[in-house]
């Protein structure tokens, strides 16, 4: 299993995603993921922030 982040939605609703899955990450003002199935989710992040998660979960 790849790495999981936690994201905040619109509705400030938690959500973890496996960072694996994201293909790609836009503002559009919101910030779309959308997932490699196509799946696309607005959350908080901003795409700067979302990419630093990940990395930093890479280093450790």
């Amino acid at each position: 299993m790849g790495s999981i982040i936690e994201l905040t939605k619109l509705d400030t609703r938690k959500i973890y995603i496996n960072a694996d899955l994201i293909e790609t990450v836009e503002a559009n003002p919101d910030t779309v993921i959308i997932l490699m199935s196509g799946r696309k989710l607005l959350v908080k992040e901003k795409p700067e922030e979302i990419y630093k998660i990940i990395n930093s979960q890479k280093v450790e």
